[in-house]
């Protein structure tokens, strides 16, 4: 008998991490695979940023942080969201954390009781309903469409919205590209301010890959802001994954409880990681435009080449690195007397058939799409598009 506790069996593995991991595995055993599992810019961290790094180990930056992070990191998060965003938050109200994951975590912990209800548009990034799920919450999903550019409506949303406790949602979204309008933010914040008892988490760690327009968060409609957390952080704009910086700026009251939970789990953040955050944040933005323009390049390049393909839905995205086509035409086809019903059966038979590592639609509740991620080289999206074409073509 299992003596794992019952939680454990609630979670789900990320399927993102179990696809890079196949994909690596494969690698090493020396077949020829590309992956586009990935939500990871290729970008190595800027210079300037891992110089600020080694300075601070220099200085002697090796001992333990505070729980919240550094102040002097979050007057540099509250200036930015006030300059960038005109978005006021104090240094109290904004708590750093191991990765913009840390902050949801921290969020939905301080927040969800055993049975709230969370609403949860899909497609959604896959920790979302894991972190609900390990809260005890109830996930309460809105469905929407590659049709629609996979966007819910403030109607979907006021129809669930009387019981619920939190919408976790993200702009530019995970892991379609979405990007919600300043126009639209203000149609939900509507449906928002309608129920004083339904807090809003927004994802905005892909804020700087943003190809159509200027950034807008849902709090920065007054009527909600004390309604909303905002949860950012270092890995995608900066290409600093491996950093582990995240953060989340909210009304003090879910701050504090936020920094009480960390305190228990992880206590402060690295100090060296803290350090160079706070350079990245003193420099110019120049770097993250220069890697969205190429992100933006890439995009192209890959809608080019999928529209090609007969059978695949695909829409324009307009944030992130991904695209996430409708692949459901391909249900039923067959391939060496397998038959492929699902979006999990099209990414195994593309990985081990033509060696390309995507994710399964079913991970981010969507199991019509898979996920492609163009945060690789032109090189390897090049190689890769040609194999997905070749792979698809070939199914019976």
């Amino acid at each position: 008998m299992s003596q794992l506790a019952d939680r454990i069996s609630l979670l789900a593995e990320s399927q993102t991490i179990m696809m890079s991991k196949l994909s690596r595995e494969m690698i090493a055993a020396g077949k020829d695979v590309v992956n586009l599992s990935l939500g990871e810019p290729d970008f190595v961290t800027p210079a300037s940023i891992c110089e600020a790094a080694k300075i601070a180990i220099d200085e002697g930056y090796t001992h333990y942080t505070p729980i919240a992070g550094y102040l002097e990191l979050r007057q540099a998060i509250s200036k930015k969201l006030k300059e960038e965003n005109n978005l006021t938050y104090s240094p109290e109200q904004i708590v750093v954390s191991t990765g913009a994951k840390q902050s949801v975590a921290n969020v939905v912990l301080s927040l969800v009781n055993p049975g709230d209800k969370v609403i949860i548009p899909a497609p959604y990034w896959v920790s979302y309903i894991e972190l609900v799920k390990l809260a005890g919450g109830i996930p309460v999903y809105i469905p929407t469409t590659v049709e629609d550019d996979f966007k819910f409506t403030p109607q979907q949303l006021r129809e669930k919205a009387a019981d619920a406790k939190l919408m976790i949602f993200s702009s530019p979204c995970n892991p379609t590209g979405t990007v919600f309008s300043h126009e639209e933010l203000s149609a939900i914040a509507d449906v928002v301010a309608e129920f004083p008892n339904l807090f809003v988490l927004s994802d905005e760690i892909y804020e700087y890959i943003n190809f159509e327009s200027k950034h807008c968060s849902i709090a920065e409609f007054p009527k909600v802001k004390d309604q909303v957390i905002i949860v950012n952080g270092m890995s995608k704009g900066f290409a600093m994954t491996g950093w582990r910086i995240g953060y989340a700026a909210a009304p003090l009251w879910i701050a504090k409880a936020c920094d009480k939970i960390q305190g228990q789990f992880t206590s402060g953040t690295s100090s060296v990681s803290q350090r160079a955050a706070l350079a990245a944040f003193q420099q110019s933005r120049d770097e993250c435009f220069r890697m969205r323009d190429i992100f933006k390049t890439r995009r192209d390049l890959v809608l080019e080449h999928l529209s090609k393909i007969p059978g695949l839905i695909v829409n324009k995205p307009t944030g992130a690195f991904y695209v996430f086509p409708d692949v459901s035409s391909f249900f039923g086809k067959s391939f060496n007397n397998k038959k492929i019903n699902s979006s999990t059966d099209l990414c195994m038979y593309l990985l081990e058939e033509a060696g390309v590592s995507l994710v399964m639609g079913e991970a981010f509740g969507a199991p019509e799409c898979i996920r492609i991620s163009y945060a690789s080289s032109e090189e390897n999206l090049l190689k890769a598009l040609d194999r997905i074409e070749k792979a698809l073509t070939a199914l019976a």
